[in-house]
């Protein structure tokens, strides 16, 4: 019996590693925590500004960068002077985390970084201890990790399912463009065709919704520093929640896939189903 206590332990063990040593760049591999403590690597804390926020167990804040806007981390060389990776070989999640939310990646360079809902995870050199948040906002890009926000931003370009990369007029052009998305990182777009609190495509029996999903949401929690919270709200659809911004309700894409970083609902009648942001004009009133 002993014996085989020892080989189900190695077993074990070696599943472990392999599952840690094998992710790569493009794949935000899954991860598999220890089991929770009272010094977990990862906890939540609670600050005055920001609500709940994730931090280390030194209590250091942790912050996500918009232009990881796919599973892989942009910040590199002396950007990563700026802002330190967070990994933790043996992590430990604090009470209120769940295990689903963390991933794995491998940066360019061959180190390992932690994820939390496919964003990687930095700390900011200009945090001199612990409960310093003043990362936050920074270059618009920066914004302190936290398990509540209803949306997030991304900086990236925008390609669309036709293979064209589009500007942010949705001309063919190289730009980086800002704009919305869930808080996994799952762009959100409107319909130019809609009005103010107004859903004008989705059809009663939701039979055109598996190709512009809404986004239901019934309560906005929070949202990155440099948005204004006031501006998000949510409407009734046939009996079902959507998720609207400055009026505009807004939608996921079928061929997105669910994936972090896609963005290629903006070649669909390109301008018919653009990406939103701060700077967004209310919609038209009915």
């Amino acid at each position: 019996m002993k014996n085989k206590l020892i080989k189900s332990s190695s077993i074990l063990v070696l599943a472990l590693v392999i599952g840690l040593t094998s992710c790569s760049k493009d794949n935000n591999t899954p991860y598999v925590p220890q089991p929770s403590a009272s010094n977990a690597s990862i906890q939540l804390a609670n600050n005055d500004k920001f609500g709940s926020i994730l931090t280390d167990k030194n209590g250091r804040t942790l912050y996500s960068f918009a232009v990881d806007a796919a599973d892989n981390s942009n910040c590199n060389g002396n950007c990563s002077i700026t802002w330190p990776v967070f990994f933790d070989a043996n992590l430990t999640l604090g009470t209120g985390l769940k295990q689903s939310d963390f991933g794995v990646i491998t940066r360019d360079d061959n180190s390992k970084q932690i994820t939390y809902k496919g964003w990687p995870l930095y700390y900011y050199s200009g945090d001199g201890k612990a409960g310093d948040i003043n990362g936050d906002g920074v270059g618009k890009t920066w914004f302190v990790s936290k398990p509540d926000y209803t949306v997030m931003l991304a900086n990236q370009q925008l390609v669309g399912a036709d293979g064209v990369s589009y500007d942010s007029h949705y001309k063919p052009g190289k730009e980086v463009v800002q704009y919305i998305t869930d808080d996994y990182g799952r762009t959100l777009y409107s319909f130019i065709l809609d009005k103010a609190n107004t859903n004008n495509f989705t059809k009663a029996d939701f039979s055109n919704d598996h190709v512009w999903p809404i986004d239901q949401v019934s309560k906005i929690l929070n949202v990155p520093s440099i948005l204004d919270k006031s501006k998000f709200g949510s409407i009734n659809v046939f009996g079902k929640p959507q998720l609207t911004f400055n009026g505009w309700p807004m939608y996921f894409y079928e061929d997105d896939n669910g994936i972090k970083g896609n963005n290629k609902g903006v070649s669909d009648g390109p301008g018919a189903w653009p990406v939103e942001n701060a700077t967004t004009i209310a919609a038209p009133a009915n």
